[in-house]
């Protein structure tokens, strides 16, 4: 993907966060409620630095088989974006994680092998979010928390 298509991209999926931490759901009412999200998995070629890494940065609770459960919003808010062809494949999913301080965690994220992908970033009026790569090669997010819900800077 070369730069303008990253950003175009990097953009694209900025204002989707936003406008999804942004609004809430209506309540369903007489309608089915919708199939929920029951289960997440992350690869790596080794099971033992995949636990230590989320251990050590995120203090999950991993099993030796690589079992874990951890706290998630309701409704958990999801997106569906595209990414140009013209600019290759990106086969991913991206799990942001709520973290209080996104540079101290970015700082321990690369002392512990990890990678930035972008930097702490300022959505005024919306979103604080940054990318990462875990050891394995994952690329993750994480959104600035004020407690349970998303910081939102003000706005210009």
């Amino acid at each position: 993907m070369n730069h303008r298509g990253a950003a175009a991209s990097r953009a694209a999926m900025i204002l989707a966060l936003g406008a999804m931490l942004a609004t809430t759901m209506g309540p369903l009412g007489a309608q089915a409620a919708p199939a929920p999200v029951v289960f997440f998995d992350i690869a790596g070629a080794s099971l033992a630095p995949q636990s230590a890494f989320y251990h050590d940065i995120f203090d999950w609770r991993i099993s030796p088989s690589g079992m874990f459960s951890v706290p998630a919003a309701a409704p958990l808010p999801g997106n569906l974006r595209v990414e140009p062809a013209s600019e290759g494949s990106l086969a991913e999913r991206v799990i942001y994680i709520g973290v209080p301080d996104i540079n101290a965690t970015m700082a321990k994220i690369v002392a512990h092998g990890g990678s930035i992908v972008f930097p702490r970033y300022v959505v005024p009026g919306v979103v604080i979010l940054a990318l990462f790569k875990d050891p394995a090669g994952n690329r993750m997010g994480l959104v600035e928390m004020d407690g349970a819900k998303p910081r939102i800077p003000p706005a210009h």
